[in-house]
């Protein structure tokens, strides 16, 4: 039987004792969802500002596909890419199948489009402002998307939160690449399913309340940004 009372007691104490592996599942998660949060934005940003500044054939479609995008589940995103990178997959000779590296590949792939749609918003609404001006400048069209994004600096971290609380929470296509392997590939997420099913409450639950809070403060934080804006 389950004691709710006693299980967050130990999970406090868990948290508050600084259990190793507890910790080393909260670092290696956090590392994981900002790298794959960091490369998302390398690769979404250039594209949404090559979509608020240039009109092309295939422009819309990939407005309207990254916005689709930003309800792709989890679970088939897992699925590609573990095809993909599987010893039969056309990259499969990489061998990083069950590795990190492959379970931020999985992120970047959930994460790239709410970066693509999110910034192609935004950056619209600031082209719409200062386009004109930076045109009359002579400014090139490189140096004009820069200019763009530092202009939209502030509204654009509210696109980063959103894409590592979409990459933090995240458990069905790390599951699936990953293979959740104890101190190796297991994140806060993969852990709790596990520790669940094996009846080790207090573990999980210590795993859910730093995932709680960082999900209530990243909310938090897009608010207070999205308002000061």
């Amino acid at each position: 039987m389950v004691e709710p009372g006693r299980s967050l007691g130990q999970a406090l104490l868990l948290l508050l004792s600084f259990d190793p592996e507890l910790w080393q599942i909260i670092g290696f998660s956090l590392v994981i969802s900002l790298s794959a949060t960091v490369i998302s934005l390398l690769l979404g940003l250039p594209i949404a500002a090559l979509l608020t500044m240039r009109v092309f054939p295939a422009r819309n479609s990939i407005i309207v596909l990254s916005n689709a995008l930003l309800g792709l589940p989890p679970v088939v995103a897992g699925l590609t890419v573990y095809l993909l990178f599987s010893r039969s997959g056309p990259f499969g000779s990489a061998g990083i199948l069950f590795t990190p590296a492959v379970m931020v590949i999985a992120q970047v792939v959930l994460a790239t489009p709410i970066v693509v749609a999110l910034s192609h918003r935004l950056l619209t609404i600031n082209w719409e402002r200062y386009g004109d001006a930076l045109t009359m400048t002579g400014a090139s069209r490189p140096r004009s998307a820069v200019t763009l994004v530092a202009i939209s600096g502030a509204a654009l971290v509210t696109v980063f939160l959103s894409a590592f609380g979409r990459c933090i929470a995240e458990v069905g296509a790390i599951m699936l690449v990953g293979g959740n392997i104890r101190g190796y590939t297991r994140t806060m997420t993969t852990a709790i399913v596990l520790e669940t099913s094996k009846g080790d409450f207090p573990f999980a639950l210590g795993l859910g309340l730093v995932l709680v809070t960082l999900t209530v403060g990243l909310s938090a934080a897009a608010f207070w940004i999205g308002r000061r804006i």
